[in-house]
């Protein structure tokens, strides 16, 4: 109980605070987005142990702050070339092996969640696609907790993540589909059926997001990725289903015909 009361006040006082600011969009937005993948970044190769490669660390946390910059300047491409140069210079300069892989991962993995929620934010509909998506993470999280720990049985995947069930999964899914479908509904979009259908996806995405986590986790044998957030972790803990939810969503929005400066639009939702 102790510990779902320090969840409920962190999310009580910083979910209305990302809500407010991805509303507002712009710079204030970038802001936020650039600092949390630093922050996602840092916990990654804390738990890998890259971090005590000094100047690798140092050439993966640049590499964001420079993605960032050419992306809200226009220069989607350009931005994602510095974040593949930059993945390519830590792993050299690490001297290959696992230390170069998880550094290059780490830089690749936290680059694309900032690019890509960053692209959602400023595409068409973007305001309604960012607060569609958040609704389908949270909802999926939320109500996979409560589900799971109301219904037990089977578990999931016991040896990566022992606690969740496919009960709290299959509940996760159920109450994001209706959440983000509400969402939509909501902002009078048109096509309930397919935001209904890419909040199925998304939701499955994102629990996956949070399995690759805890297998990461147990591979470097941590339990939290740190302690930033009360009851919560750290930030990765926070946000792992949501950047692969983002990067998901903006990679089949690429491969389905929209631009690099506005993936979201290749998924038809119109």
């Amino acid at each position: 109980m102790s510990d779902l009361r320090l969840r409920l006040v962190s999310a009580v006082i910083l979910g209305p605070l990302v809500l407010l600011i991805t509303f507002w969009g712009g710079l204030a937005f970038a802001i936020l987005v650039l600092v949390a993948a630093l922050l996602f970044l840092w916990e990654w190769m804390s738990i890998t142990g890259t971090r005590d490669a000094l100047l690798p660390a140092a050439l993966s946390l640049l590499t964001l702050p420079a993605l960032a910059v050419l992306q809200v300047i226009g220069l989607p491409e350009i931005a994602l070339i510095v974040l593949v140069a930059g993945s390519v210079s830590v792993f050299l300069c690490a001297g290959g092996g696992q230390t170069g892989r998880w550094g290059a991962e780490g830089v690749l993995f936290s680059g694309l969640a900032l690019f890509s929620l960053l692209a959602i934010r400023a595409g068409s509909d973007g305001l309604l696609f960012a607060f569609f998506l958040m609704s389908v993470v949270w909802a999926t999280d939320i109500f996979a907790y409560f589900t799971g720990r109301a219904l037990g049985g089977p578990k999931l995947w016991e040896r990566i993540s022992p606690k969740k069930t496919w009960s709290g999964a299959l509940g996760g899914l159920f109450f994001a589909t209706v959440f983000g479908t509400a969402v939509a509904a909501l902002a009078n979009a048109q096509g309930l059926l397919g935001w209904a259908g890419v909040a199925m996806v998304l939701s499955v995405i994102s629990q996956a997001g949070d399995l690759l986590e805890s297998a990461i986790k147990r591979r470097f044998d941590v339990k939290d990725s740190g302690q930033l957030i009360p009851g919560h972790g750290g930030i990765m803990d926070r946000i792992d289903g949501l950047v692969a939810a983002a990067i998901f969503a903006v990679l089949i929005g690429v491969l389905l015909g929209g631009p690099l400066s506005d993936p979201v639009a290749g998924l038809g939702l119109g």
